[in-house]
């Protein structure tokens, strides 16, 4: 794979399955150079017996960029988030046999998430909602004219979002229109003309629909031609995972209402009644008798409307103690009482997408982080599990209907694509990296586990090249810390073997899907075990592996990654070069200007000068001797631009080689989803930094200028 193949990688969404079970829609997303921006629509796959004639995919919607789909309940309705090109996800419905989708909102920052209701007729949906004169809900009042922000609170941005207290992600009650009816149109001329005068004459409701059409007429809003939306969240801060009960008349959500929210990480959940028609009514707290300050990440009521399932993280007593702590799977009985964890805590991580998917009457599928994998798991309200899947693959969704379970996955040779698990076994019914297979190439991961200098085992993975060798060697390191390498297809490994690299991943301690402990190792140690074993890993791959070149080794990461990468070339001098992305590299201006600065560095590193002296990259720069290049984006809240600026600075002034690559309206997420422009661009720029210091019969180094 090379940077040009890009366009190739089609991710495939959680799968939406008909109640009747005999199809799926899933959205299909893929990074387009033309657009620079990521295109994609829904896909219908048949899901019939495997003796049935084979039916292939087929696309289903033709929007600029469709996702999230998902049908009603009675099955006669699919529901999906529709984006044009530079505008704002909106929601969208279209009859379950096909038809012209029809818009249900105009958000002005658009929905975030939706919710069907039991009795297929309402919607509930978040939205980001600006306050007045900001984000462009002001005519002539742009982002540099805004007022001035007073910020009094910790919790004020967030990495992707920018400012978040003055556009809460709030809740909505949408009541839907009927599909078969005639569409509304705005009027204009004569009819406009009557109602406009019938408002000058003081008709209070024909002034109403003037002012409403009026701007229809002029195309600057759908207002009066789109179902009327209810508000049913007014707190400024964010109201997320909702959904209904089972018999329709009360929502269930997360926030942080509690006091003294905006010094701590906790959140709980929360329900609204809304009865068979809008409704609403203050937010009522749903606290278990028997739990402490927890993260709740998501609930939703079981289909038998007995019980509550929810994911939560335990905080400690300080209510800020996040390091490497598992998300658990909790239930307690609807009408409130203890919550039973069902989840061993130690061992089983949850949090992989944040989503609780229904089965039986009083069951839920789960995602669980393991090992570099991630397995299903069905928990039932008893307190029993199964593991439904495990094995060498990523589950990134499940949904279960009629009697057909279907889940959309990831591993070595493929993005994205969607199976139907039948008695353990997977049918696969689509392949969407075809073309990446045939036209790119892609390099199988082998499965490694390497000794650490205590003999703890450290799991990770090799891609290599093709040839013999000898191959020079990328270590690449990932984020989080608590995140893990996994063995599905992985672009950055894929780029860099395609151009001769031999990569190495390894899961250190610290990383996730290991246990908490193993996760929990490196509080207050960074830099300590993580290096440690990250080295070993290395070690052991060169000992075990002849074609590796011990004499051509670089070094590479990204966030807790670029910490670790400018930690390690500080004591460690035989790499050849370094590249130090987006990293925490400076605890101390660190905790002021991230978004998560006010815990995160204090929970990991200890909050004295001492310790966080003594786990900081910058503190030991002047130790650093490895050619770095630090890569950067500019509207980067989590690792804010400042940390690369000051390390690439720091290197210049002590002589070091170093270059500061810096992109303009990026972010953290730049390696993932940053513009396809921007991702190429990216790629292409490492490459060129190995070629200048490890080149490759694949990559070489440039010619020297005449």
């Amino acid at each position: 794979m090379k940077s040009k193949d890009l366009p190739l990688l089609n991710s495939v969404s959680a799968p939406a399955v008909h109640p009747d079970g005999t199809r799926a829609v899933v959205s299909v997303i893929r990074p387009d150079f033309d657009a620079d921006a990521y295109v994609g629509q829904l896909w219908a796959v048949p899901l019939g017996p495997p003796l049935e004639p084979n039916r292939p995919p087929r696309r289903l919607t033709r929007g600029f960029r469709d996702t999230a789909p998902d049908f009603s309940p009675d099955g006669q309705v699919l529901a999906f988030l529709r984006a044009a090109a530079g505008g704002k996800p909106q929601l969208h419905i279209v009859e379950a046999g096909g038809g012209e989708p029809q818009p249900v909102t105009d958000a002005p920052l658009g929905v975030s998430t939706f919710a069907w209701s039991p009795d297929s007729k309402r919607i509930l949906y978040s939205a980001r909602t600006p306050e007045d004169g900001r984000y462009g809900s002001t005519d002539g009042v742009s982002a540099g004219s805004e007022d001035a922000r007073l910020i009094t609170d910790y919790q004020y941005r967030m990495n992707g979002v920018g400012y978040t207290a003055d556009k809460p992600l709030q809740l909505f009650l949408v009541v839907l229109p009927e599909l078969g009816a005639e569409p509304k149109v705005a009027p204009k001329g004569r009819a406009l003309k009557a109602r406009t005068g019938a408002a000058a004459a003081g008709t209070a409701a024909a002034g109403a629909a003037a002012a409403g059409t009026a701007a229809d007429a002029d195309g600057d809003t759908t207002g009066g031609l789109l179902p009327a939306a209810q508000q049913l969240t007014t707190a400024a801060t964010d109201h997320t995972g909702a959904g209904f009960s089972a018999d329709g008349r009360t929502i269930h959500f997360v926030a942080a209402l509690h006091e003294g929210s905006d010094a701590d990480l906790a959140s709980g959940i929360y329900r609204i009644t809304v009865g068979d028609g809008a409704g609403g009514g203050e937010p009522e707290p749903v606290a278990p008798a028997n739990t402490g300050r927890q993260s709740v990440h998501a609930v939703r009521e079981s289909r038998d409307g007995q019980w509550l399932f929810f994911l939560a993280q335990d905080l400690g007593q300080s209510g800020q103690d996040f390091v490497a702590r598992n998300t658990a799977l909790y239930v307690m009985p609807v009408g409130g009482g203890d919550a039973t964890r069902l989840s061993d805590v130690e061992t089983m991580d949850l949090g992989c997408n944040g989503r609780i998917e229904l089965a039986g009457p009083d069951s839920a599928l789960l995602l669980n982080n393991s090992r570099g994998t991630v397995e299903l798991v069905e928990f039932r309200a008893s307190g029993n599990q199964h593991v439904l899947l495990q094995g060498g693959r990523v589950v990134t969704g499940a949904a279960a209907r009629g009697e057909s379970l279907v889940i959309s996955f990831a591993d070595a040779a493929t993005a994205g694509d969607v199976a139907v698990l039948e008695d353990g076994q997977l049918r696969v019914v689509t392949d969407f990296s075809a073309p990446l297979r045939s036209d790119a190439g892609i390099f199988e991961p082998l499965e490694l586990t390497v000794p650490s200098t205590d003999g703890y085992p450290v799991h990770g993975w090799l891609v290599k090249p093709p040839g013999q060798g000898p191959h020079p060697v990328l270590l690449n390191i990932h984020g989080g810390p608590f995140a893990q390498f996994t063995g599905a297809l992985f672009d950055e490994a894929q780029v860099y073997a395609a151009a001769g690299y031999a990569v190495l991943m390894c899961n250190p301690r610290g990383s996730a899907g290991y246990g908490q402990d193993h996760g929990r190792a490196i509080k207050e140690r960074m830099g300590t075990l993580d290096m440690q074993d990250v080295l070993s890993f290395l070690d052991g791959a060169l000992t075990k592996f002849e074609e590796l070149d011990a004499g051509a080794l670089g070094i590479m990461g990204g966030s807790y990654g670029g910490y670790l990468t400018a930690w390690t070339i500080s004591h460690d001098h035989r790499f050849k070069g370094a590249i130090v992305e987006r990293g925490f590299l400076d605890p101390v201006s660190f905790t002021g200007s991230s978004d998560i600065g006010w815990f995160f560095g204090g929970e990991y590193t200890g909050r004295s000068p001492e310790q966080m002296a003594a786990q900081s990259p910058l503190a030991r720069v002047d130790q650093v001797r490895t050619p770095s290049l630090v890569i950067h984006s500019e509207e980067d809240l989590r690792c804010p631009v400042e940390q690369g600026q000051r390390y690439f600075t720091a290197l210049k002034q002590l002589g070091v080689e170093a270059a500061f690559l810096v992109f303009p309206g990026e972010n953290h997420e730049l390696s993932r989803s940053g513009t396809p422009h921007h991702r190429k661009q990216r790629f292409d720029q490492i490459l060129q930094w190995w070629a200048r210091y490890l080149p490759t019969a694949a990559n070489p180094a440039a010619a020297p200028q005449p």
